[in-house]
């Protein structure tokens, strides 16, 4: 009967194999991607359904005929890929003698409530990526938890290596004040949902540029991810971040369209459709053909952020502008064949008379009006034209027959007027003139209102820009020339300031706290700290001289780069943060484990499995007497079981367990976590 059984599961591994796109093995045509068969069943693949139906025996097995349609056992075959008997490589069989799968015989890989992401070489390698490293095969691993592990794994942990650094440099530090700038080195879940306590609630905006599922991202997170797994990995990360935020916060989500379409219903389901704001498209690379994709694709220059409120009735963004040079406008306004309508300019305007007041409007009439073109004024007082526009914006005007009620008003109450320009006087109860009098005019007996170029620019300096208000589309960030901002170089990784800045000035004012729990090089921190906003980073990755710590502090010590220079900015330096770190038990394993080659990894089977760090579905006895069996596995599959057989839940230490003198807890981690959770 086992022959039977085998020989089944190798006819269906060979039928696998002839996938026309290879999805299910990987490059090595060795292993078996499991996950991504998997959700091919589930989603009833196509390709994958006309592949199983062309082999009699496996449409036999899977296949139910009703009434002449045949219907596919997705069930059935979800159970028989996760079936140990179909895993049959080394490194499954080694797993199963040591006992890593539960009493229904379902491999804990199976379970999917959390996603324990472990990035490649966490916190021990520098960022950044070659092309060499892009094609190797996957080299650290995502384990999922079964529900009764979250509870534990989710819990408060403790605080190490507290210090505030300051423009007198850095000091150890024992306690944490409401106010202070923080950042955290350690696992996001799990540093997510230690700070819960303490700003749940209280951040108004949170921003995160999260790996993208490509297989080459720039930050060193295993971007093999498949499709359902990346989900998982990012629902939970942004559950935590939905009751982080205030009730009137906003969440900032960047990504490229790779998984675009599918994160837009992720969020909708956490954060309820309905508080949906927009979708930016944001131009990133300038125009080009890339070799690699040139006659298979278009050139991927965008990428998308995903604009959610967590209460769209209580949450208004900020009016934000995009500021262009006027004559830059003007010449481009002109260059697209569009017609510029600010061309006319007041020349005199005078005998201005009080005509009747009503219902809070007071109406006035002029006894003389008289106008210019622009050009013709220019030619007659011997100015250039971008002169003219610099120098008497207040008076250079359009006209539009906008339909709103104060202009019928206008039009109603001053028909009898016998007057080429009348004026309306009034306090506005809302926008940006509020509570402040003000004068509009409207001309001819149609009453079309003037519009003033001056409230269509800004002067700094000596110069004037033109105001246009941000939409969707944002193709005025540049996005060259970044890789040295902050001090430090992370040439594909790092977002523009000027971005940052955007996204802040939309939806944050002075004060408010800002989360970026996918931190990087630090830009969002960055940008935070010199807009006088408050401040949580998170990163679970060591980026060494290009790191986050480093760039914060040429911040207070007065970088230059980025948005230092903007007029409403000025940064001159200061200030200060708090940097801490989950303080990690066998996390310090896998880090080992990471970068140790095959000698030292075999060096490492006899500590960590006399260990007490070991998961208890592990069998201690079988895993003392398994060592033969260990030194055959492949160099990837020895790295692979020694961090699955690590007990997760001590990946770092619980607050719960800080009194345990077992963990050796100093005193200074004990002060500096009691007083970030309040507890002293």
């Amino acid at each position: 009967m086992a022959e039977r059984r085998e020989g089944f599961y190798i006819e269906l591994l060979d039928l696998l194999k002839q996938d026309h796109e290879n999805r299910f093995y990987s490059e090595n045509g060795k292993d078996l991607l499991r996950n991504k068969l998997y959700e091919c069943a589930m989603k009833m693949d196509k390709e994958l359904i006309k592949l199983l139906l062309s082999n009699e025996r496996i449409k036999n097995k899977f296949f139910t005929d009703v009434d002449g349609l045949l219907v596919f056992d997705k069930t059935a075959f979800g159970w028989a890929i996760n079936n140990k008997a179909f895993l049959n490589d080394s490194y499954t069989r080694f797993k199963n003698t040591i006992g890593l799968i539960d009493s229904n015989e379902q491999f804990i890989s199976s379970k999917n409530d959390v996603v324990l992401s472990f990035p490649y070489k966490d916190c021990v390698l520098e960022g950044g990526q070659t092309k060499e490293d892009q094609k190797r095969d996957e080299i650290y691993y995502n384990e999922l938890l079964a529900p009764d592990d979250v509870d534990r794994l989710l819990a408060p942990k403790v605080f190490t290596n507290a210090k505030r650094y300051t423009k007198d440099g850095e000091e150890v530090i024992t306690t944490f004040n409401d106010d202070d700038n923080l950042l955290i080195k350690g696992n996001n879940l799990l540093a997510l949902s230690s700070i819960l306590k303490r700003y749940e609630g209280k951040v108004k905006c949170i921003y995160i540029d999260p790996p993208y599922n490509t297989g080459s991202d720039s930050f060193k997170y295993n971007d093999n991810f498949n499709h359902s797994t990346w989900l998982i990995f990012m629902r939970n990360r942004l559950k935590l971040a939905y009751k982080l935020l205030k009730s009137d916060g906003y969440l900032f989500v960047q990504c490229d369209d790779n998984e675009q379409a599918y994160l837009r219903v992720l969020i909708d389901e956490i954060f309820n459709k309905d508080n949906f704001i927009n979708v930016v498209t944001v131009k990133t690379k300038i125009g080009g053909v890339s070799g690699s994709s040139e006659g298979k694709s278009l050139k991927d220059a965008t990428e998308f952020i995903n604009i959610y409120a967590k209460n769209k009735s209580e949450s208004l963004l900020n009016p934000v502008y995009v500021k262009t040079p006027l004559n830059k406008y003007v010449q481009q306004y002109q260059d697209d064949g569009k017609s510029w309508k600010y061309t006319s300019i007041i020349t005199n305007m005078s005998g201005k008379k009080k005509v009747k007041e009503i219902d809070g409007f007071t109406f006035y009439s002029y006894d003389t009006f008289e106008t210019k073109s622009v050009t013709r004024f220019a030619k007659d007082n011997g100015l250039t034209v971008d002169e003219v526009y610099n120098k008497y914006n207040d008076k250079i005007f359009r006209t539009t027959n906008a339909q709103s009620s104060i202009r019928q008003t206008v039009i109603s109450e001053t028909k009898d007027i016998n007057s080429v320009i009348v004026g309306c006087e009034y306090i506005p109860t809302k926008g940006k003139n509020k509570g402040n009098l003000v004068e509009i005019l409207y001309k001819d007996t149609n009453r079309n209102m003037l519009m003033f170029l001056s409230d269509c620019v800004q002067k700094e300096g000596n110069n004037y820009y033109y105001l246009e208000k941000v939409s969707t589309l944002w193709d005025d960030i540049q996005y060259n020339n970044i890789s040295k901002d902050g001090g430090v170089d992370f040439a594909n990784g790092k977002k523009p300031e000027t971005l940052i800045k955007r996204v802040l000035d939309l939806a944050t004012k002075k004060n408010d706290i800002i989360l970026d729990f996918h931190l990087g090089s630090g830009t969002t921190c960055a940008v935070a700290h010199k807009m006088q906003r408050q401040y949580i980073g998170i990163e679970q990755l060591n980026y060494g001289e290009n790191d986050s710590v480093v760039r914060l502090n040429n911040v207070i010590n007065a970088d230059k780069t980025g948005v230092s220079t903007n007029e409403d900015i000025n940064w001159q330096g200061g200030g200060s943060f708090v940097y801490c770190e989950l303080k990690e038990l066998n996390q310090k394993y896998i880090d080992e484990i990471m970068i140790a080659d095959d000698d030292k990894l075999i060096d490492l089977y006899p500590q960590i499995t006399e260990s007490e760090f070991i998961s208890y579905k592990a069998d201690i006895n079988k895993l003392k007497e398994g060592i033969e069996d260990f030194k055959r596995l492949e160099t990837e599959e020895k790295r692979r079981f020694l961090i699955e057989i690590l007990d997760k839940n001590l990946l770092y230490v619980n607050y719960s367990d800080i009194e345990d003198e077992d963990f050796c807890i100093s005193e200074e981690e004990k002060a500096f976590t009691k007083s970030f959770y309040g507890d002293v």
